[in-house]
């Protein structure tokens, strides 16, 4: 694998000796560091060149290195040009991508009525963070009337393909019943889906449905155990909670350090009851 992307890279110096694909398929490698050292500003390179000739995935991640900051200076007005390019061009990230920038009103003014026409269109291609985006504008109200049942089916269509935030999104339709009637159990189901897909909100929903005894029964042990994987991903509510639990003793040995160690974690993220405990000044 290593020579063979090493003696196309030596070809591909003749920007007309290869195709797009090829160009784009160079920038993958350099971009992932399949075969090569990872270097994000020879991806850009040849991204841009396939880019520059109508290569559609190629524009796309051009936009995503802008937007980012990945081996050019973060730019978004340089990633709306390419996201759009590409999204002439039918791709459904991009689609979804410019979407969420007129949504945002991300260097081009803010325009719901763009963003949801757009991801809609990357929603009919089967983009699944593309859905939960449509519902998010019914959820919202975002240019269309607000509509929690329009809002919870969009989210159903991202859950089933397993999109975690539209997992996490359902459970709480079903937690406090926007769009269906309220049914905790079902609630705990789709906050557990996310949970494990790794959504940290999820995981800290799960956990306090543990915690409360809402929708299963109530279990410090497990409480904890869902806490501690959001909290490690740098979740201000999972961090605080995590500190009660090892404040109180729930679920984890009482261990005041431990607790203090928590509390500081979400006070650091602004969390104002972890201020009041370790009797930081709060703000008003």
């Amino acid at each position: 694998m290593e020579v063979r992307v090493k003696a196309f890279q030596k070809k591909s110096d003749d920007v007309n000796a290869v195709g797009p694909e090829s160009q784009y398929t160079l920038g993958m490698n350099y971009f992932f560091g399949h075969g090569m050292p990872q270097n994000y500003e020879e991806a850009v390179k040849w991204f841009r060149k396939a880019a520059e000739q109508g290569y559609a995935e190629a524009a796309f991640n051009l936009g995503v290195c802008y937007a980012n900051g990945l081996g050019v200076q973060q730019d978004h007005a340089e990633a709306v040009k390419w996201y759009r390019k590409a999204a002439e061009h039918g791709h459904a990230d991009a689609e979804n991508n410019l979407g969420a920038c007129y949504s945002q009103g991300l260097r081009v003014p803010q325009d719901y009525a763009k963003a949801l026409n757009l991801y809609r269109k990357a929603a009919k291609q089967g983009l699944a963070v593309a859905k939960h985006n449509v519902g998010i504008c019914y959820r919202n109200g975002e240019r269309v009337r607000k509509n929690y049942v329009k809002a919870m089916e969009w989210f159903r269509k991202a859950a089933e393909q397993g999109y975690a935030s539209s997992e996490n999104s359902l459970g709480f339709c079903y937690e406090v019943g926007q769009g269906v009637p309220i049914d905790h159990a079902e609630a705990v189901k789709w906050y557990r889906k996310a949970a494990e897909h790794g959504h940290k909100v999820g995981q800290y929903n799960l956990g306090l449905m543990y915690y409360v005894g809402k929708g299963v029964q109530q279990d410090y042990v497990e409480a904890a155990r869902w806490f501690r994987k959001s909290a490690i991903q740098k979740f201000a509510l999972a961090e605080y909670y995590l500190g009660v639990c090892y404040a109180n003793g729930q679920g984890v040995p009482q261990n005041y350090v431990e607790a203090t160690m928590w509390y500081q974690l979400a006070a650091d993220q602004g969390h104002e009851e972890a201020k009041q405990i370790l009797g930081a000044p709060v703000s008003r």
